[in-house]
């Protein structure tokens, strides 16, 4: 079993004066990435697309592990459900795993399967959590038996919210980032913060009532958290939306970093130094070249900014 004293660290991990950033690699790029041999550290896939077993897409994905790194980045495992984890999908996951041999897996602090007139349900959505003891202990478990059966560290990653779950003043929730904390610490698993998930949360919580300046909040929330559990970056760019109920901000990935995630990115590497970095962009698929240039940016800033190890 792996706990906070044993957990290994992923395969390929580097060190932290190494600067590794990647792309996520979408069926857009498949063709002109492999074609081109871009040089990149290494690329995100999503899971849950390569778990039929077979077909072209699989192809393609055995094809550039044989070039790049690959980190396999969940959005279906519902790590924070009571009602406990999918097996088929955990074991789909797993078969997955043991073909490609990945650098990292993640997936996300939330839940999507519940219980719906006596059934368990998925959800399409990553619900957030509250964050709460009980809460914690069934993402513990969950996280615990993934790791188990993976036989590796998970990454978990920091949602978006865009509801709340009420508090109860006799038992009063944890701070996201102590309660991250927390997991990483009881179950040996590592963190992927994704520093625009932060800044969208930030945005959407001043119609909470909360003031101040988002970015100071963001700050605030990087100061926080543990610096040695934390193993990886997510940078992306969100949207707002606007309709009769007002406007909110949509992490849809479908743009270029904003200024302010930027800043909040050489923050997170003076607080967590050189971790590996990520460019997602999954909606509006922009040209190859642009993903490059946002991946050059990050790694212009993660070698100028991140102290060296001592």
């Amino acid at each position: 079993m792996l706990n906070a004293g044993s957990a290994p660290s992923p395969p390929g991990t580097p060190g932290a004066d190494v600067t590794m950033v990647g792309i996520g690699w979408r069926q857009a790029h498949y063709a002109e990435l492999m074609e081109r041999q871009v040089a990149i550290d290494f690329l995100e896939v999503h899971s849950e697309n390569y778990f039929a077993q077979g077909g072209a897409s699989l192809a393609v994905l055995e094809r550039a592990r044989l070039r790049y790194p690959i980190s396999l980045h969940g959005v279906g495992l519902s790590l924070g459900s009571v009602t406990g984890l999918d097996p088929w999908h955990l074991e789909r996951l797993a078969q997955l795993v043991g073909r490609i041999e990945p650098t990292w897996v993640s997936d996300h602090a939330c839940f999507a399967r519940g219980v719906y007139a006596g059934n368990v349900v998925h959800g399409s959505d990553l619900l957030p959590l509250a964050y709460t003891q009980e809460a914690l202990a069934v993402l513990c478990a969950n996280v615990q038996r993934v790791q188990d059966r993976l036989q590796r560290r998970l990454l978990v990653e920091n949602a978006t919210a865009y509801l709340r779950w009420r508090s109860d003043p006799e038992h009063p929730a944890m701070a996201e980032p102590a309660f991250l904390t927390e997991l990483a610490r009881r179950s040996g698993c590592g963190l992927l913060v994704d520093v625009n998930n932060i800044y969208v949360n930030a945005l959407n919580a001043r119609h909470e009532g909360v003031e101040g300046d988002p970015e100071w909040h963001c700050r605030q929330w990087l100061d926080a958290l543990a610096p040695d559990v934390v193993e990886e970056i997510h940078l992306a760019g969100h949207a707002r939306v606007s309709d009769i109920q007002g406007e909110i901000v949509i992490d849809d990935h479908g743009s270029r970093v904003c200024d302010a995630v930027w800043r909040l990115y050489r923050h997170a590497l003076l607080r967590f130094g050189r971790v590996p970095t990520l460019i997602e962009w999954d909606t509006r698929i922009p040209a190859l070249d642009v993903l490059l240039q946002e991946a050059a940016q990050a790694r212009s800033q993660c070698q100028a900014l991140a102290p060296s190890p001592s």
